[in-house]
């Protein structure tokens, strides 16, 4: 009967530390939970500087959506971009960069580079994929626009200091690893409790009775002490199998990530890899748009100065003329107007440096045949800008070109071609002088887009009408217009400009040389008796096959613009 009593107050006790244990579990998911976000902001005596950097590997610090809070003086701008390009748009201006969370969790870490005083504004530059402006205050949401690493830049207007209030909040580890296990552990002492007092109260009522042998009840007593014991070791297990349980979620549950605080998980940002394409879809059709918006307002106005900021190169040379050609003779073909309106197909550099290239197809309206536009950024703080516009030849088929990003070449790379760019080139602007080029069966066009055929014809009646003058004609390549794309196949689509220089002299004294009218208009006169001199720009792309092929080369697009023309 002693024996009885201790059995009743173990099973209590057990039944009380049950209680205990199911109520911390329940608490772990209820009232002790942890909260779902957590938030830290830059230390208040940050340093000022023109640029803020958020590190990329902040958003993926904890995973899931992280929010900015950034409060400032007057208008500023949030642009996301590749890590790269921020790197090198900031180059060596002062900057502060955003790197980590400290070990606590409230507070960002920031790191301070000293450099120049102040930068051009970010704002408008080709380099962002998105952009966000505000005044006094922002509240953003980091999400990636595409796949890979992204990198922040606040900024003001690069003379003032980006806005030093900002603040992240995080998602939070709301994992409890211990509730489940200890929910478990809980309920089962509660009925190893129960179970012990019911075979208590069993011995306490067969004792009562008094009936049976002592040996009988010698058996009996072995027998519930036996169960007695089970009840134990199974409640041990129990809490055993709970402790692993638990220890086994809790780091299940924190490996994966870092901790919160951990100045280490956030890593330098990579650069971004060679094969990422420079600009996605939505950066090409902005860019396309501001192109062709400044092309438009040069042409309607018929002033170069409207072109500036998105035209250059070849193809603002060749406006240029041709608005101060078509002020004074009105029947002056126009060029081909720039449309970034049915877009047919897009080519993009993925090399990353420096300068960057790329290139657009498109056929809107007044394009009677698809025309490529060559743009380029000559530098990190520079915008594209159209350097060529060319008509693709009649019947002639566009070269397949990886849209996903595809190698540029330098002009004298020949690895895997039949030609390089430079022979590519070179090849050309021979077959253009002389009818019987080393060229002429290496490289070919199409017979509805007669565009050398009808060059070397020009050339030879100008000669044979020559009564009064001895003419001469070059074609000499322009070596740093060259770009040059990787093609599908393995081949490469080259495109640049070649000057088309004619010249010509009196035969003998007092023999007079006239030109046309267009020619007349940038020359000052239309007659000479000492000589004239009119130079054209011809842009051109060629098709180079790869190495091991026997096809020729094709003349893939061609045309030619007057920009300059003048007397001995």
């Amino acid at each position: 009967m002693i024996g009885v009593p201790l059995r009743l107050k173990t099973a209590v006790a057990l039944v009380l530390l049950g209680l205990l244990t199911l109520l911390a579990g329940i608490g772990q998911r209820t009232i002790w939970a942890p909260s779902e976000t957590f938030t830290a902001s830059a230390p208040a005596d940050s340093e000022a500087a023109p640029l803020t950097v958020i590190d990329g590997n902040l958003r993926t610090l904890h995973g899931g959506t992280v929010k900015i809070n950034i409060e400032g003086d007057g208008n500023f701008l949030l642009a996301s971009g590749r890590p790269d390009d921020v790197d090198a748009w900031v180059g060596q201006t002062a900057h502060n960069t955003v790197t980590g969370v400290s070990e606590d969790g409230k507070a960002l870490q920031v790191e301070h580079a000293d450099g120049e005083a102040t930068t051009p504004s970010p704002a408008g530059s080709d380099l962002w994929v998105s952009t966000e402006t505000a005044s006094g205050q922002l509240e953003y949401s980091w999400t990636p626009p595409a796949d890979g690493d992204w990198t922040l830049l606040l900024a003001s207007d690069g003379t003032q200091p980006a806005p030093a209030s900002i603040s992240m909040t995080f998602p939070n580890d709301t994992s409890t690893p211990w509730a489940i296990p200890l929910m478990v552990l809980g309920s089962l002492l509660i009925l190893g409790g129960i179970v012990l007092a019911l075979l208590s109260l069993r011995k306490r009522n067969g004792d009562g009775d008094g009936e049976g042998s002592g040996f009988a009840q010698r058996a009996r007593a072995k027998t519930e002490a036996r169960s007695s014991s089970r009840v134990t070791m199974v409640a041990a297990g129990v809490v055993a199998a709970a402790v692993v349980a638990g220890t086994g979620a809790a780091a299940n549950a924190t490996s994966p990530a870092p901790s919160p605080g951990s100045s280490s998980a956030a890593s330098p940002a990579a650069q971004e890899p060679s094969g990422s394409p420079v600009l996605l879809d939505a950066q090409f059709r902005r860019i396309l748009e501001q192109v062709s918006s400044a092309a438009d307002a040069g042409d309607a106005a018929k002033d170069a100065a409207k072109l500036a900021d998105r035209v250059g190169g070849t193809e603002l040379e060749v406006r240029t003329q041709n608005y101060k050609i078509r002020s004074q003779v009105g029947s002056y073909e126009a060029r081909m107007p720039v449309r970034s309106t049915k877009l047919l197909t897009t080519v993009v550099t993925s090399n990353r440096a420096w300068p960057r290239a790329v290139l657009a197809v498109t056929q809107g309206e007044g394009n009677v045949v698809p025309q490529l536009l060559t743009l380029v950024q000559a530098s990190p703080r520079e915008n594209y800008k159209l350097v060529e516009t060319n008509p693709l030849q009649p019947g002639t088929t566009f070269p397949t070109i990886n849209r996903d990003g595809t190698e540029t070449l330098a002009a004298a790379d020949k690895t895997g071609l039949l030609y390089s760019a430079e022979e590519a080139m070179s090849g050309l602007a021979d077959r253009l002088t002389s009818a019987e080029s080393a060229f002429k069966d290496k490289l070919v066009e199409g017979e509805s887009s007669p565009y050398i055929a009808d060059t070397l014809s020009y050339q030879a009646e100008v000669v044979k009408a020559g009564e009064n003058g001895n003419f001469s004609f070059t074609h000499k390549v322009v070596p740093e217009s060259t770009v040059v794309f990787r093609t599908a196949d393995g081949g490469a689509l080259v495109l640049g400009r070649i000057n088309f220089g004619f010249e010509g002299t009196p035969k003998a004294a007092g023999d007079k040389l006239t030109i046309g009218d267009d020619a007349a208009a940038l020359a000052g006169g239309k007659e000479t008796t000492t000589g004239m001199v009119l130079n054209f720009a011809e842009s051109v792309a060629v098709y180079v096959p790869p190495a091991g092929s026997t096809d020729p080369m094709k003349l893939v697009a061609a045309t030619r613009g007057l920009v300059g023309a003048s007397f001995k």
